[in-house]
């Protein structure tokens, strides 16, 4: 069965994207711990993020810097926080994080709750960069 992530990629879901290539999809997290919160995914469906390959999951890695730094361009932080748990969707994920201090990546924070426009504004103002 495809996760929610394949069906993002498929077009089956709508998302708010804010960076792409051939491999790789960045999009916001629609319950983000903050402002600017970015997932980055692989296009190919894996569950563990070292189960794949060495070299994509290098590749991956170049990516989501790119990303967070145009995510540091727009969003006002100290710093993109990276983390990698792979508990909530069985597809595997790097999480982007504008923060300014340690607890700005609880994950057991709440989360906030962000509009639609607003997401699209976020992701628009990140994917000109």
């Amino acid at each position: 069965m495809a996760s929610i992530f394949s069906k993002i990629i498929s077009g089956e879901l709508p998302a708010h994207i804010v960076a792409e290539n051939d491999q790789f999809l960045a999009f916001l997290d629609i319950m983000p711990l903050q402002k600017g919160h970015v997932l980055v995914i692989p296009k190919t469906e894996v569950d563990f993020i070292f189960d794949i390959e060495d070299d994509v999951l290098a590749e991956m890695m170049v990516f989501a810097k790119k990303v967070a730094n145009k995510i540091k361009k727009v969003i006002p932080c100290k710093r993109i926080g990276v983390a990698v748990i792979g508990l909530e969707v069985p597809h595997a994920h790097i999480h982007l994080i504008p923060i300014n201090a340690m607890n700005d990546m609880n994950f057991a924070n709440e989360k906030l709750t962000l509009s639609s426009e607003e997401l699209a504004q976020i992701a628009q103002s990140i994917s000109k960069v």
